[in-house]
């Protein structure tokens, strides 16, 4: 609880408390990076499913939503920890808040293992072949993953 109240004393927390529309305009910008985020993560989660089999490769959606979805996860992340840091302590209270970041570090952590493991050999089953279960999982896991991070980014208005 003491690292929540110095984080509430820090001149971010104060500045997004104290001034006019900082505060909502957080909220946008954090909706807006989260649109980024899984917009395009739900995408490439579902080519990792099956979707668009014939029509794109896994490295071609990897290259065109990807990066867009790192954007979104940057702004995402500013964003949320500002706001976090404006009402740490009344946050960290609700019940849905530390399920949220369960979920991120779950989504962060599947991302890894995916990078560093079945996508290293993406060259062997990019084409129209099914993606191996490897894959499959980390892009099930991802869709459930960050639906619950939404889910819980809502329920935190409301818990």
């Amino acid at each position: 609880m003491e690292t929540l109240t110095w984080l509430e004393s820090t001149w971010l927390a104060e500045f997004v408390r104290e001034t006019p529309w900082v505060y909502s305009s957080l909220e946008i910008v954090h909706l807006l990076g989260m649109a980024l985020l899984v917009g395009p993560a739900t995408l490439f989660d579902l080519r990792l499913l099956g979707a668009g089999q014939g029509a794109i490769s896994v490295s071609a959606a990897a290259r065109h939503l990807l990066p867009v979805a790192r954007t979104g996860f940057a702004a995402a992340a500013a964003s949320g920890a500002a706001m976090f840091a404006g009402s740490a302590r009344e946050i960290a209270g609700t019940g849905a808040a530390p399920v949220k970041l369960a979920l991120l570090g779950v989504a962060g952590l599947n991302v890894a293992l995916f990078h560093l493991g079945v996508y290293r050999r993406v060259g062997a089953w990019n084409g129209d072949r099914r993606a191996p279960a490897a894959a499959r999982a980390a892009g099930a896991v991802s869709l459930v993953t960050w639906t619950g991070v939404l889910a819980c980014g809502r329920l935190i208005a409301y818990t």
